[in-house]
């Protein structure tokens, strides 16, 4: 917590849940507007979509994500991994930039068992085959 922002148990609730397979594809955080909590701001489905994931990080503000990324290895084999996202694009505040990059170390580790983290600050760094490309590096 070196920013000083601290992780709702809400997150780590939603988390889990997603570990477990239940109910949600993805859920996306912000920091609270008074600066003192990382809290959920979105859940999805099971049957929502890596573009529907995108459609909802706002244009120009940063938000924490975790999506339940599957795809399929080079060999036709089924894969599944935990993803995290900060999404902080350049046409956020430089403020909120760096309470994010300052808090991000508190939000991952309450999040155990991630295997990949993707740090965007544009679309481009968010689109699917260049995600596919990172979470598969090591397959």
């Amino acid at each position: 917590m070196a920013s000083g922002v601290a992780v709702s148990d809400q997150v780590v609730q939603i988390y889990d849940a997603i570990k477990l397979g239940h109910k949600h594809k993805y859920f996306i955080m912000k920091i609270s507007d008074d600066n003192t909590e990382v809290e959920v701001v979105k859940t999805a489905e099971t049957t929502a979509t890596w573009d529907d994931f995108i459609g909802d990080l706002p244009e120009n503000d940063c938000r924490y994500g975790v999506f339940d990324f599957d795809y399929k290895t080079k060999d036709g084999g089924q894969r599944n991994k935990l993803i995290f996202v900060v999404w902080a694009p350049d046409t956020a505040k430089i403020k909120k930039k760096m309470l994010v990059a300052s808090s991000k170390d508190a939000v991952r580790k309450k999040l155990v068992g991630i295997n990949t983290e993707i740090q965007a600050t544009d679309a481009d760094e968010t689109e699917y085959d260049e995600v596919l490309s990172k979470v598969s590096q090591y397959d």
